[in-house]
């Protein structure tokens, strides 16, 4: 628990047992640590640095401990100021930066090479980690260097108010550590979808910082990370109309499951039926015995389930998925 202000388990616990005594000789609170003597004086020793303890006036082999309350609080109040500098800094690289950004980049800073799997690891996470408002990613069943969708990153950032819109391929609801960690995603309120195969993998952040994998499996794991440009445009567009073809999945009280159908009622369908038969929304509205606005309502919704902007797109969704028959010629 006070790892955050510099201890490690041993100056940590060693801290505890003096509280609790009150003072104590080096021997005695080695027998209670079980340590030997001689890490026991080493972990005093780094204590009393810190201001935790402090040698008896009366017996230089004696420690006491300082109150808690007032030694605790000024590292802490120490730790705050550090993590204030910190946070200043960052907002001040992050200006220079942008400022940087808003000049014509030169065509090699737009693609870094990462190579190794630690370090294309590293950069996974960290990208995730800097995102402020979206990640996206398509996620193959062979991951090279990072495991699936399993990170700490990941959950951080969601926890942070990040979106997640995640496209599967369908083997990884074949892998008992894919149904984990899309049961966690779901259960989080990602939104993940699922398709036979993905052209590749890749993760976005906020549509302006993108990574690939470079290698595939049996060579040195590599990766490249786009920055914003016409490559990154390019990136993001096929994510979009990979969303778009893949199928929602739900989490159930039974697991993960994939939306067999539309996700809409028979009325929905109907009304879809009648607007690619060619008729109008106030027609259709009519037919059905339905408000104008309840008609329009519908159509957006599913236009919102298919990921499309159009109704021309919406059309060609619902031949495609078989949610209406093409007519007879």
């Amino acid at each position: 628990m006070l790892a955050a202000i510099g201890l490690d388990e041993r100056q940590e616990a060693a801290y505890r047992a003096l509280v609790a005594a009150g003072a104590a000789e080096v021997p005695d609170l080695a027998r209670r640590l079980s340590l030997p003597e001689a890490d026991t004086e080493r972990a005093l020793r780094r204590l009393e640095q810190q201001g935790l303890v402090a040698q008896s006036s009366s017996r230089a082999d004696r420690w006491v401990a300082a109150p808690p309350g007032v030694a605790l609080g000024a590292l802490l109040t120490q730790q705050r100021h550090e993590l204030e500098q910190a946070e200043l800094a960052s907002v001040l690289l992050a200006e220079e930066y942008r400022a940087e950004a808003a000049e014509e980049p030169a065509v090699h800073d737009l693609v870094e090479v990462v190579t190794g799997a630690s370090a294309v690891a590293h950069r996974f996470h960290q990208l995730q980690l800097g995102a402020q408002s979206e990640v996206c990613a398509l996620v193959t069943g062979k991951p090279i260097a990072v495991t699936g969708m399993e990170n700490e990153s990941e959950e951080r950032a969601s926890e942070r108010g990040v979106a997640y819109r995640v496209v599967v391929e369908r083997d990884v609801l074949h892998l008992p550590s894919g149904i984990v960690e899309l049961t966690a995603a779901l259960s989080r309120d990602e939104q993940c979808r699922v398709v036979d195969r993905v052209p590749t993998k890749l993760v976005v952040a906020d549509a302006s910082l993108a990574m690939v994998p470079l290698t595939g499996r049996g060579a040195e794991p590599a990766a490249l990370v786009i920055h914003a440009s016409g490559l990154m445009e390019s990136l993001m567009g096929l994510f979009e109309a990979v969303w778009r073809d893949a199928m929602p999945l739900r989490l159930g009280s039974d697991g993960v499951h994939e939306e067999n159908g539309p996700g809409a009622d028979p009325t929905d369908l109907e009304i879809l039926s009648l607007l690619l038969a060619g008729l109008t929304d106030a027609s259709v509205a009519k037919q059905l015995d339905l408000g104008l606005r309840t008609v329009q309502r519908r159509v957006k919704g599913l236009m919102e389930l298919t990921g499309v902007t159009t109704r021309l797109q919406l059309g060609w969704h619902a031949y495609e998925r078989g949610w209406v028959a093409r007519a007879p010629r």
